[in-house]
């Protein structure tokens, strides 16, 4: 990576790791909730689920995603545990978000609650385990996961501006950039990958650039691309 890349790289995430650009970003959700758990007033599972959830509908334009989130939130009675363990949940046809129905959100939910009658956590399943026992999909060693890395990247990032960093036993070197098809288009108009599938190769080598930059946490350059994102749009 040539060093005018790099320094720009550097400004981009230092600029947009900040919290006056996620007021429209879906971190939002368990963010509020993380602030309750400081408090006292939310537990850990509380910002688990509210990340993971939020995670799940972060796809498509921001405006919507806030939009569902709080509608999903609403329907929770901002009580994500509670309402998992109750085990009575909406589920319906109607669309929660986009393609996601109420019943997937209930399918979901229901995963949770058997996931959280054994174990305290989601912190110690693997990308794998959370796919398949949570969102109820099947095993894909090539899939990128993006919504799982979504959820690692703000529960163990610890800088204290952006990402809520309460995930203490999980090492932010090992983190995996979240790979979408906005995030492969930046990282290849950049040059920082060169491969064609949207895969967790492929999210591995964009992490990997990344890590020449910031080996300790290499997905800060997460928020290099939000700032590449901004600043070359259409």
């Amino acid at each position: 990576m040539d060093t005018a890349l790099k320094e720009t790289l550097i400004g981009w995430a230092e600029e947009y790791n900040d919290q006056k650009h996620i007021q429209e970003d879906p971190i939002v959700f368990p963010t509020q909730f993380a602030r309750k758990h400081e408090a006292g007033e939310a537990s850990l599972a509380d910002v688990e689920i509210a990340a993971l959830l939020s995670a799940h509908l972060a796809w498509g334009r921001r405006a919507m995603i806030v939009r569902d989130c709080g509608r999903m939130f609403e329907e929770m009675c901002w009580r994500p545990y509670d309402y998992v363990m109750n085990g009575e949940y909406r589920d319906e046809n109607a669309s929660l978000h986009r393609t996601i129905k109420w019943s997937e959100f209930a399918g979901i939910c229901g995963r949770l609650r058997k996931i959280y009658s054994d174990r305290g956590s989601l912190e110690g399943m693997s990308d794998n385990e959370i796919r398949v026992q949570v969102f109820g999909q099947k095993e894909d060693r090539k899939a990128p996961n993006k919504k799982i890395s979504m959820m690692r990247r703000w529960m163990v990032r610890d800088d204290g501006k952006v990402d809520l960093g309460l995930w203490k036993a999980s090492d932010k070197k090992k983190l995996i950039l979240p790979l979408d098809v906005h995030v492969y288009d930046q990282a290849t108009a950049l040059g920082l990958t060169g491969r064609k599938q949207k895969d967790i190769m492929t999210a591995q080598e964009i992490t990997d650039a990344f890590r020449e930059i910031w080996p300790e946490d290499p997905c800060k350059g997460d928020f290099a691309l939000f700032g590449y994102g901004v600043n070359n749009k259409k």
